[in-house]
């Protein structure tokens, strides 16, 4: 390994935070000066990046990367505005003698140093502020709220003790003592309440109550919606006195992984499902390519279908698109039939038939953007989200 790594990684640092500045992502000198100091290689001893060919049984191929591995490779990804992947399966990997993974979900990573620097944009974070950030991950985004606001103002939180404690150390090693503690983020972190930001790096089906509870009156949440459907929205919330939060969603196509209490459960077997279904059908209003396509229109359609069917899952078997609930036993089958769509669906909740008329309104209303809906959380629990041409959609309880 080369004795320069400091010399070599400052310079490949100051590189990213200019190319970061001249797109527009860094909001004044203060987060570019903590994008120059922070050395995020320190936080990333390892992760893993897409081979260029898939397995024989066509899963990803995700290679282990590291300094003893590949340095340069190691050291320029860690300076690139990448997400880099650093656990799959809760599976903490040993470093030391790394292995390939095929297929798996992530479950931790360090975000991309452009989306980071937004989120604590998008959430208006100033010197003074108090700070829950939940989903301390690698310590990296930590410790860019450390160089920013002070190390006695951000309180950073991770359901992993595994993680935390490699985020602790790589913190620790460089100075910065937030305070870190293992928890659920869906619980907030009561001791250091009340704050004045919070900041979620893990997305929920709804807005966890305690966090509305832990703000101060006119304190701000930011954070993402998602669901089973794996439809996602950005919400940045206004907390009120008398325990009330409203804003607007934010635009653009960002997602998360699910914090691991609001992750989808399994549900078995595709055909399963489908051989209990009714042999009647109909042809579908809607495609639903409509919510899968890889469109920011589809991106946010998804969500809004999310918001009507809540507990269903969706994949695709072949040609053949399943919806599958979970909890109803609920099921739909789409399959495509000269150019349409035909739909077999039973079970109490006809999942299809509630999509279709969420977009029928969608497209009545004339297709209105992501930042024209506000998201309204009463003193209740109630999460509502609402458009002047659209009837209200409620999420699902927390």
């Amino acid at each position: 390994m080369p004795t320069d790594m400091d010399a070599d990684a400052t310079r490949l640092r100051g590189a990213m935070a200019k190319a970061l500045a001249e797109d527009g992502v860094l909001a004044g000198t203060a987060w570019r000066q903590a994008v120059e100091t922070v050395p995020r290689h320190r936080f990333v001893p390892g992760f893993y990046l897409p081979a260029d060919t898939r397995d024989e049984e066509g899963l990803t191929v995700w290679e282990p990367v590291t300094a003893e591995t590949d340095y340069g490779r190691w050291l320029a990804a860690a300076y690139s505005d990448t997400t880099l992947i650093t656990q799959f399966d809760g599976d903490e990997p040993d470093w030391k003698e790394p292995a390939a993974r095929h297929g798996g979900a992530p479950t931790s990573s360090s975000t991309l140093p452009s989306l980071v620097v937004r989120m604590w944009a998008d959430a208006d974070v100033q010197e003074g502020h108090t700070l829950l950030e939940i989903g301390t991950g690698t310590g990296y985004s930590t410790a860019l709220a450390c160089e920013r606001l002070g190390d006695a103002h951000v309180t950073s939180i991770e359901v992993d003790g595994r993680r935390l404690e490699a985020a602790a150390s790589a913190l620790y090693g460089l100075g910065y003592t937030p305070t870190l503690a293992v928890a659920d983020g869906l619980y907030g972190y009561w001791p250091e309440a009340p704050f004045d930001r919070i900041v979620a790096a893990c997305s929920f089906r709804a807005v966890p109550p305690a966090l509305l509870a832990q703000t101060r009156p006119g304190g701000k949440i930011l954070l993402t919606l998602s669901g089973w459907l794996y439809g996602y929205a950005r919400v940045l919330l206004a907390v009120h006195a008398d325990g009330t939060a409203e804003g607007l969603l934010l635009p653009g196509t960002v997602s998360f992984m699910s914090a691991r209490t609001h992750a989808a459960p399994a549900w078995g077997n595709p055909a399963h499902w489908a051989a209990g279904l009714p042999k009647k059908s109909r042809m579908a209003r809607h495609s639903p390519e409509r919510i899968t396509a890889a469109t920011e229109e589809a991106f946010h359609l998804r969500f809004l279908a999310q918001c009507v069917v809540p507990d269903a899952q969706m994949v695709t078997v072949g040609e053949v698109v399943h919806l599958v609930d979970v909890v109803t036993g609920s099921a739909v089958t789409l399959t495509p039939a000269g150019g349409r769509w035909e739909v077999r669906e039973g079970g109490p909740v006809r999942l299809w038939e509630r999509i279709e008329t969420v977009l029928d309104a969608y497209d009545e209303a004339g297709r209105p953007g992501t930042a024209t809906f506000t998201l309204r959380v009463d003193d209740r629990g109630g999460q509502q989200l609402r458009h002047p041409q659209l009837p209200s959609l409620t999420l699902p309880r927390p």
